[in-house]
């Protein structure tokens, strides 16, 4: 299984490429600045520049069976890129040999009541609410698009933080759930984890999940 990790420079793109190197999975990183990838890394993953606001040409994913995006506009305040390049990779992917794509999603969409959202909730931190909504907007994508590629939109835990695996985690839906003590928290270690854990069959295809402790 050849895997490509979109955005794996980041912060949890790079999580994901760790975890799947040591399950000794053969991983090329698409990134808009290869020469990012340095050291020890550099020597493990096929790099090959990919840029997202730009056209995507199906050649980058020459080879790959199953594509990971962590798409993230945060640093750059473009957070319209996170569903722009969900509509990209639904129309482009199908013209490839890539059968699988799992998406990097956000929490704002769980539902914490019936119709109602995280990020409608009046305490949603204002400083996440953009990203959250895009992510929204990623999602609505995936559910309206017809493309052929069997997608699945990972919502991580309302906290997700750097750590080591802590705990066993658990695979929601659409909800919003949290641990015994009322937290919806991950470590970026067990997210990741989770989404890898995903690559071993064709569970919850066309549809979002949720991972939290």
């Amino acid at each position: 299984m050849n895997i490509a990790i979109i955005g794996a420079t980041g912060w949890i793109g790079s999580t994901l490429m760790q975890e799947a190197l040591s399950r000794q999975l053969p991983v090329t990183a698409l990134v808009r600045d290869p020469a990012k990838l340095t050291g020890e890394l550099a020597d493990q993953v096929t790099a090959r520049p990919l840029d997202l606001e730009l056209a995507i040409d199906p050649q980058v994913f020459e080879g790959i069976d199953l594509v990971i995006a962590a798409v993230g506009g945060r640093a750059s305040g473009q957070h319209q890129l996170m569903p722009s390049s969900a509509k990209a990779l639904l129309e482009v992917l199908p013209k490839t040999q890539v059968k699988r794509l799992l998406w990097v999603g956000g929490a704002g969409s769980l539902e914490v009541a019936p119709g109602v959202t995280l990020v409608q909730s009046p305490d949603f931190p204002p400083e996440y609410k953009d990203e959250a909504l895009a992510q929204g907007e990623a999602l609505k994508v995936f559910r309206e698009s017809d493309s052929a590629v069997n997608w699945t939109f990972v919502s991580p835990a309302a906290e997700i933080y750097p750590g080591d695996s802590e705990a066993a985690y658990r695979i929601g839906g659409d909800q919003f759930f949290t641990d015994d003590v009322g937290r919806s928290r991950i470590s970026v270690t067990d997210y990741a984890k989770a989404m890898l854990d995903l690559i071993a069959s064709d569970d919850y295809g066309r549809q979002r999940i949720s991972v939290a402790y």
